[in-house]
């Protein structure tokens, strides 16, 4: 992956593109960083521009409120993941393996990637576990669906749906499956970590555990047809 990469995400996310200026790209770094920190209830976009020196006024010139730049940053992480599923298995021919290889990166997302400099990923990865749901669990969900807010995470889904129905094409859950085998890639890490009683993983090498787990998930439904 290079460290220019530029991910290009829904306009209605934003008011001014942020990758398009120094300010912009400072602004989500930085957001990254101080929600991980101290965590999305306790942010605000004051404490960000005293963060990076700049004023609140120049920060809503890019985002309308603090939950848009929540839904930003998580369509972000989904994109970036999107990319590396594409470039890992795009020249694997078994489909089965390619499951498998999305499996297997699902469940290391929360590392950063040394060859990009933009943005830490494991941070931004810790925000997703912790701060996702957050960002379509509102009153205004169906609007920001109509608005295409959660693209990117659909746009995720339904290419490994698509690896799913190579896989079995008579199987007839297909989009639970996949929806099932994301939020639990995150959630078996986030209860390793805190709720340890409520996943096997936290006893074992909490990685091979969970991408173990997923796999055993995913093909004991498609080999169940």
């Amino acid at each position: 992956m290079h460290a220019t990469l530029r991910i290009d995400l829904n306009e209605n996310l934003y008011l001014r593109d942020p990758q398009s200026t120094d300010l912009g790209r400072r602004l989500v770094a930085e957001a990254i960083l101080l929600i991980d920190e101290i965590g999305f209830e306790q942010f605000t976009f004051k404490k960000l521009a005293q963060r990076i020196e700049s004023t609140e006024a120049s920060l809503y010139r890019y985002f309308e409120n603090k939950h848009k730049l929540l839904v930003y940053l998580v369509s972000w992480h989904w994109a970036w993941l999107g990319y590396q599923i594409r470039f890992h298995t795009h020249n694997v021919p078994d489909a089965r393996t390619r499951l498998r290889l999305t499996l297997a990166i699902l469940t290391q997302a929360h590392h950063d990637d040394p060859t990009t400099t933009q943005l830490d990923e494991a941070a931004l990865y810790r925000i997703v576990v912790s701060e996702a749901s957050k960002a379509y669990l509102t009153k205004d969900v169906d609007e920001d669906n109509e608005a295409g807010l959660f693209q990117e995470y659909k746009r995720l889904a339904a290419g490994i749906v698509t690896v799913v129905q190579e896989i079995n094409p008579a199987y007839p859950f297909p989009h639970a499956l996949v929806s099932t085998l994301l939020e639990s890639a995150r959630k078996q890490l986030f209860f390793s970590k805190h709720l340890p009683s409520l996943t096997d993983a936290a006893s074992q090498n909490t990685e091979n555990a969970i991408c173990a787990f997923l796999e055993q998930l995913a093909f004991a439904a498609l080999d169940s047809n």
